[in-house]
């Protein structure tokens, strides 16, 4: 993977910061955070998708699901987890795009795991010390000690100094000006008809998916 400069991944990042956010407010784990699912829109900010391993989540859940670079050691170990596996994806995603690689990479998923339980990993000399220190309240293996997860929530990140030259607001209305803009390509995306969709009053399957 390309290397991005920093401030690129401060833009990039501090968008995912804002999408959970939201998703977290609403009870919302989305346990898939990784490249592939981030996608540009035209105006150069980012859209996640694939939210197939999403779920509404109020205390703990248990599922192991998610990319084995990107999983947090309370979903391999199967103690049970909450939303700051997604703020440890977060780190996960930051360090990859300053570094062009994950710090937990492998070919070989055991040993995978087994880095990402001893949390050590390598940090390139050119990091500069705010994103290390971020890097390390994020990939911070115990949970209760997580960067997102202690009293004050998702603003101790917002207010991290690595952060201090996003403006958030600005962020959420998007007033700064994306530092790329894709080029606009329809060559691969067909027009269709778009059917209305139809709401069932009731809910059909209440409690099949209770255990996911």
């Amino acid at each position: 993977m390309t290397q991005l400069p920093e401030d690129q991944v401060q833009f990039y990042a501090s968008q995912i910061v804002l999408a959970f956010e939201y998703l977290h407010n609403l009870n919302i784990i989305y346990r898939n955070l990784k490249v592939e699912e981030i996608l540009f829109e035209a105006d150069g900010y980012l859209k996640l998708t694939d939210f197939g391993l999403a779920k509404v989540v109020q205390e703990r859940t248990y599922t192991l699901c998610g990319t084995p670079e990107y999983l947090a050691p309370e979903i391999i170990t199967g103690i049970g987890y909450n939303k700051s596996v997604d703020y440890w994806t977060l780190g996960i995603l930051i360090y990859e795009l300053t570094a062009g690689a994950t710090p937990f990479h492998d070919e070989d998923p055991t040993r995978i795991f087994k880095k990402i339980l001893q949390g050590s990993f390598n940090i390139p000399g050119y990091f500069a010390s705010d994103i290390r220190d971020l890097l390390s309240k994020l990939l911070q293996t115990r949970p209760l000690r997580r960067y997102g997860n202690l009293q004050n929530g998702v603003d101790d990140i917002k207010n991290h100094p690595w952060f201090s030259s996003i403006n958030w607001e600005s962020l959420l209305k998007k007033r700064i000006k994306a530092p790329y803009i894709p080029e606009p390509d329809k060559d691969h995306y067909e027009t269709y008809e778009e059917k209305k969709l139809i709401h069932a009053e009731t809910e059909l399957y209440p409690t099949e998916f209770d255990s996911f």
